[in-house]
Protein backbone atom coordinates (compact mmCIF):
# COMPACT_ATOMS: atom_id res chain seq x y z
CA UNK A 1 0.00 0.00 0.00
CA UNK A 2 1.19 3.56 -0.76
CA UNK A 3 1.76 5.87 2.22
CA UNK A 4 0.98 8.84 -0.04
CA UNK A 5 -2.35 7.32 -1.09
CA UNK A 6 -3.26 6.54 2.52
CA UNK A 7 -2.51 10.14 3.48
CA UNK A 8 -4.87 11.45 0.79
CA UNK A 9 -7.42 8.80 1.80
CA UNK A 10 -7.41 9.95 5.43
CA UNK A 11 -7.83 13.58 4.35
CA UNK A 12 -10.72 12.64 2.08
CA UNK A 13 -12.45 10.56 4.77
CA UNK A 14 -12.23 13.43 7.24
CA UNK A 15 -13.42 15.94 4.64
CA UNK A 16 -16.29 13.68 3.56
CA UNK A 17 -17.44 13.24 7.15
CA UNK A 18 -17.26 17.02 7.68
CA UNK A 19 -19.24 17.71 4.50
CA UNK A 20 -21.89 15.18 5.53
CA UNK A 21 -22.30 16.96 8.86
CA UNK A 22 -22.62 20.30 7.08
CA UNK A 23 -25.29 18.85 4.78
CA UNK A 24 -27.22 17.67 7.81
CA UNK A 25 -27.00 21.15 9.33
CA UNK A 26 -27.91 22.81 6.01
CA UNK A 27 -31.05 20.69 5.73
CA UNK A 28 -32.39 22.31 8.91
CA UNK A 29 -31.53 25.91 7.89
CA UNK A 30 -33.41 28.49 5.85
CA UNK A 31 -32.63 31.66 3.91
CA UNK A 32 -29.16 33.22 4.00
CA UNK A 33 -27.82 30.78 6.57
CA UNK A 34 -28.65 27.89 4.27
CA UNK A 35 -27.01 29.64 1.27
CA UNK A 36 -23.84 30.27 3.30
CA UNK A 37 -23.71 26.66 4.43
CA UNK A 38 -24.22 25.42 0.86
CA UNK A 39 -21.32 27.66 -0.28
CA UNK A 40 -19.10 26.05 2.35
CA UNK A 41 -20.18 22.61 1.19
CA UNK A 42 -19.40 23.45 -2.46
CA UNK A 43 -15.91 24.65 -1.49
CA UNK A 44 -15.42 21.39 0.42
CA UNK A 45 -16.57 19.38 -2.59
CA UNK A 46 -13.92 21.13 -4.71
CA UNK A 47 -11.28 20.11 -2.16
CA UNK A 48 -12.63 16.55 -2.17
CA UNK A 49 -12.42 16.40 -5.97
CA UNK A 50 -8.81 17.61 -5.78
CA UNK A 51 -7.97 14.83 -3.30
CA UNK A 52 -9.61 12.22 -5.53
CA UNK A 53 -7.55 13.43 -8.51
CA UNK A 54 -4.38 13.13 -6.41
CA UNK A 55 -5.35 9.62 -5.27
CA UNK A 56 -6.06 8.65 -8.87
CA UNK A 57 -2.62 9.85 -10.05
CA UNK A 58 -0.89 8.09 -7.15
CA UNK A 59 -2.80 4.82 -7.72
CA UNK A 60 -1.95 4.76 -11.44
CA UNK A 61 1.76 5.10 -10.65
CA UNK A 62 1.80 1.87 -8.59
CA UNK A 63 2.19 -1.81 -9.66
CA UNK A 64 -0.89 -3.34 -11.34
CA UNK A 65 -2.00 -5.53 -8.43
CA UNK A 66 -1.98 -2.59 -5.98
CA UNK A 67 -3.37 -0.17 -8.56
CA UNK A 68 -6.44 -2.35 -9.15
CA UNK A 69 -7.33 -2.36 -5.43
CA UNK A 70 -6.85 1.39 -5.04
CA UNK A 71 -8.84 2.25 -8.18
CA UNK A 72 -11.71 0.14 -6.83
CA UNK A 73 -11.65 2.26 -3.67
CA UNK A 74 -11.58 5.42 -5.77
CA UNK A 75 -14.75 4.36 -7.56
CA UNK A 76 -16.49 4.17 -4.17
CA UNK A 77 -15.19 7.60 -3.18
CA UNK A 78 -16.27 9.09 -6.51
CA UNK A 79 -19.73 7.58 -6.10
CA UNK A 80 -19.89 8.98 -2.55
CA UNK A 81 -18.89 12.43 -3.81
CA UNK A 82 -21.42 12.31 -6.65
CA UNK A 83 -24.15 11.54 -4.12
CA UNK A 84 -23.02 14.52 -2.10
CA UNK A 85 -23.14 16.74 -5.20
CA UNK A 86 -26.64 15.52 -5.99
CA UNK A 87 -27.71 16.33 -2.47
CA UNK A 88 -26.36 19.87 -2.76
CA UNK A 89 -28.27 20.29 -6.04
CA UNK A 90 -31.44 19.23 -4.28
CA UNK A 91 -30.80 21.85 -1.60
CA UNK A 92 -30.33 24.54 -4.25
CA UNK A 93 -33.43 23.56 -6.21
CA UNK A 94 -35.50 23.26 -3.04
CA UNK A 95 -36.74 19.78 -3.99
CA UNK A 96 -35.02 17.83 -1.24
CA UNK A 97 -37.03 15.48 0.87
CA UNK A 98 -35.86 16.47 4.36
CA UNK A 99 -36.55 13.15 6.07
CA UNK A 100 -35.02 11.01 3.31
CA UNK A 101 -32.03 13.32 3.04
CA UNK A 102 -31.42 13.14 6.77
CA UNK A 103 -31.51 9.36 6.69
CA UNK A 104 -29.09 9.30 3.73
CA UNK A 105 -26.83 11.78 5.49
CA UNK A 106 -26.76 9.71 8.65
CA UNK A 107 -25.92 6.59 6.63
CA UNK A 108 -23.17 8.40 4.75
CA UNK A 109 -21.84 9.87 8.00
CA UNK A 110 -21.65 6.38 9.47
CA UNK A 111 -19.84 5.11 6.37
CA UNK A 112 -17.39 8.01 6.48
CA UNK A 113 -16.77 7.48 10.18
CA UNK A 114 -16.21 3.78 9.57
CA UNK A 115 -13.69 4.53 6.80
CA UNK A 116 -11.91 6.99 9.08
CA UNK A 117 -11.76 4.39 11.86
CA UNK A 118 -10.38 1.81 9.43
CA UNK A 119 -7.70 4.28 8.31
CA UNK A 120 -6.77 4.90 11.95
CA UNK A 121 -6.60 1.15 12.57
CA UNK A 122 -4.26 0.74 9.59
CA UNK A 123 -2.00 3.46 10.95
CA UNK A 124 -1.94 1.74 14.37
CA UNK A 125 -1.18 -1.63 12.75
CA UNK A 126 1.67 -0.06 10.76
CA UNK A 127 3.08 1.51 13.94
CA UNK A 128 2.83 -1.79 15.82
CA UNK A 129 4.58 -3.62 12.99
CA UNK A 130 7.32 -1.00 12.97
CA UNK A 131 7.85 -1.38 16.73
CA UNK A 132 7.92 -5.17 16.47
CA UNK A 133 10.48 -4.93 13.64
CA UNK A 134 12.58 -2.55 15.72
CA UNK A 135 12.49 -4.94 18.71
CA UNK A 136 13.49 -7.83 16.44
CA UNK A 137 16.40 -5.80 15.08
CA UNK A 138 17.62 -4.99 18.60
CA UNK A 139 17.38 -8.68 19.56
CA UNK A 140 19.39 -9.71 16.48
CA UNK A 141 22.08 -7.12 17.25
CA UNK A 142 22.32 -8.38 20.83
CA UNK A 143 22.68 -11.97 19.59
CA UNK A 144 25.39 -10.92 17.13
CA UNK A 145 27.25 -9.07 19.89
CA UNK A 146 27.06 -12.15 22.13
CA UNK A 147 28.34 -14.37 19.31
CA UNK A 148 31.19 -11.93 18.65
CA UNK A 149 32.21 -12.04 22.32
CA UNK A 150 32.13 -15.84 22.22
CA UNK A 151 34.34 -15.89 19.09
CA UNK A 152 36.80 -13.47 20.67
CA UNK A 153 36.96 -15.63 23.80
CA UNK A 154 37.50 -18.77 21.69
CA UNK A 155 40.24 -16.98 19.72
CA UNK A 156 42.00 -15.97 22.95
CA UNK A 157 41.70 -19.55 24.22
CA UNK A 158 43.27 -20.87 20.99
CA UNK A 159 46.15 -18.41 21.36
CA UNK A 160 46.67 -19.69 24.93
CA UNK A 161 46.68 -23.30 23.71
CA UNK A 162 49.22 -22.42 21.00
CA UNK A 163 51.47 -20.81 23.60
CA UNK A 164 51.21 -23.87 25.87
CA UNK A 165 51.95 -26.21 22.94
CA UNK A 166 55.01 -24.12 22.08
CA UNK A 167 56.28 -24.25 25.64
CA UNK A 168 55.68 -28.02 25.85
CA UNK A 169 57.53 -28.52 22.57
CA UNK A 170 60.53 -26.58 23.87
CA UNK A 171 60.55 -28.58 27.12
CA UNK A 172 60.35 -31.92 25.25
CA UNK A 173 63.13 -30.85 22.88
CA UNK A 174 65.33 -29.91 25.84
CA UNK A 175 64.58 -33.22 27.55
CA UNK A 176 65.38 -35.15 24.36
CA UNK A 177 68.71 -33.34 24.09
CA UNK A 178 69.57 -34.10 27.72
CA UNK A 179 68.59 -37.75 27.25
CA UNK A 180 70.75 -38.00 24.13
CA UNK A 181 73.69 -36.43 25.97
CA UNK A 182 73.22 -38.70 29.00
CA UNK A 183 73.04 -41.73 26.68
CA UNK A 184 76.45 -40.90 25.26
CA UNK A 185 77.89 -40.37 28.74
CA UNK A 186 76.49 -43.70 30.01
CA UNK A 187 77.77 -45.44 26.89
CA UNK A 188 81.24 -43.98 27.42
CA UNK A 189 81.28 -45.05 31.10
CA UNK A 190 80.23 -48.59 30.16
CA UNK A 191 82.93 -48.73 27.46
CA UNK A 192 85.58 -47.60 29.96
CA UNK A 193 84.39 -50.20 32.50
CA UNK A 194 84.49 -52.97 29.88
CA UNK A 195 88.00 -52.00 28.87
CA UNK A 196 89.06 -51.83 32.51
CA UNK A 197 87.60 -55.28 33.26
CA UNK A 198 89.25 -56.70 30.14
CA UNK A 199 92.64 -55.31 31.21
CA UNK A 200 92.24 -56.67 34.74
CA UNK A 201 91.38 -60.12 33.43
CA UNK A 202 94.27 -59.98 30.98
CA UNK A 203 96.79 -59.14 33.64
CA UNK A 204 95.38 -61.74 36.05
CA UNK A 205 95.45 -64.50 33.48
CA UNK A 206 98.89 -63.50 32.35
Amino acid sequence: MSDVFEGYERQYSELSANLTKKCTVAGALDGEQKKQKISEIKAGIDDAESLIRKMDLEARSLPPNIKAVLLAKLREYKSDLNNLKSEVKRFVSGMADTLTASADQRGRLMMSTERLNKSSDRVKDSRRTMLETEELGVSILQDLHSQRQSLLHANNTLHGVDDNIGKSKRVLTSMARRMSRNKWIIGSVIAVLVIAIALILYFKLK
